[in-house]
């Protein structure tokens, strides 16, 4: 997978968890629909980098450089969090469930995992952010900030000195 496809789903990610972290924020329903449509794409992100995680298990105990064991025992605590608010998540549901003509008994104890790993998840996914820094700022960089500078960079060609075309000015001899 390339670095651009790469970039704009975890950009996705991203906003979507930031967005349906705080229901407050967006209400019941457009909360619980954005987690939906969040782990589907959180499941995609993690079929795209199937490759890595087969390698990283094979290589959990061998010795790793710059802090790949870290890297993968984060990235491992960050799906376990957000299957965990997941699965919590549609146990207590009481917008999208219904929806669907279903209903689950969610008590107390599902509110407290829910809370629980929804907090751990918003932890675990700023330490993602902080392991993967370098490659964030290299991809926006050629994917956001050049593109963005080049375009603001060209005028428009009617202004260019070049395409300019100069009035003739009256010789002496006519």
């Amino acid at each position: 997978m390339n670095t651009k496809t790469n970039l704009i789903i975890d950009a996705g990610i991203l906003a979507g968890f930031l967005a349906a972290y705080d229901p407050q924020l967006t209400g019941i329903a457009i909360h619980e629909w954005l987690s939906l449509a969040l782990a589907v794409i959180a499941l995609l992100h993690l079929l795209l980098h199937w490759q890595w995680v087969v390698c990283a298990v094979q290589r959990f105990f061998k010795r790793w450089q710059n802090g790949q064991r870290l890297n993968f025992i984060v990235d491992l605590l960050l799906l376990l969090a957000f299957s965990g608010v997941t699965v919590s998540g549609v146990v207590i549901s009481r917008a999208a469930l219904p929806a669907l003509g279903l209903s689950l008994p969610g008590t107390s104890a599902w509110r407290a995992v829910h809370s629980v790993t929804a907090d751990a998840s918003l932890v675990l996914t700023g330490l993602h952010f902080a392991l993967h820094w370098r490659w964030i700022v290299c991809a926006v960089r050629s994917y956001v900030v050049q593109p963005v500078s080049r375009l603001l960079r060209r005028r428009p060609a009617a202004m260019q000195p070049e395409k300019l075309e100069l009035i003739p000015q009256p010789t002496k001899e006519g």
